[in-house]
């Protein structure tokens, strides 16, 4: 009985550091396993904001996402971005990024170009909140590539509606 007691009490210790390893890790660790990561957002736009297709200016809104890969090359089709509240975009069409390439997801409407490095939401309404708001972007297989939370009193120092996140 002593041999039980003495093994519960090593099992119960292991897995008291095991837990303590898992929950000292950084919260956003699991990012950086992935080549593709959200390099900035310019959350809030220039100008006073309008949700308007014609006269608006949501198309000034972007997110910029890299591929930080000296190798691979990354296909955005299938990859979604989400925002804290659920607003979604799913890359629908193949857009190819090279090794060090971004693009620039934008609100609004327009032409998506590989050349231009842009895609349009299609949406003429605000995806990011001027205040804060969390990023998500999640891999076509369904786990997150890169996440980031951000406030403009917290990291917009300059007070410029953008916030760089990877170099």
């Amino acid at each position: 009985m002593r041999k039980s007691t003495v093994g519960a009490a090593l099992l119960a210790a292991v897995s008291t550091v095991s837990l303590g390893v898992l929950t000292a890790a950084p919260a956003q660790a699991a990012e950086y396993t992935s080549a593709l990561k959200i390099r900035g957002v310019q959350y809030d736009a220039p100008g006073a904001d309008r949700n308007s297709c014609s006269s608006g200016n949501t198309s000034q809104e972007y997110l910029t996402l890299k591929n930080y890969s000296k190798t691979a090359t990354i296909n955005l089709r299938d990859y979604v971005v989400k925002d804290a509240t659920g607003n979604t975009f799913t890359f629908t069409e193949s857009h190819s990024l090279q090794p060090g390439d971004y693009v620039r997801l934008r609100g609004g409407n327009g032409t998506d170009s590989d050349a231009k490095n842009v895609v349009y939401r299609g949406n003429c309404n605000f995806m990011w909140n001027n205040d804060r708001d969390t990023i998500y972007l999640y891999k076509p297989s369904g786990p997150r590539s890169d996440v980031h939370a951000y406030s403009k009193s917290g990291n917009d120092r300059d007070g410029n509606g953008y916030i760089g996140f990877h170099g």
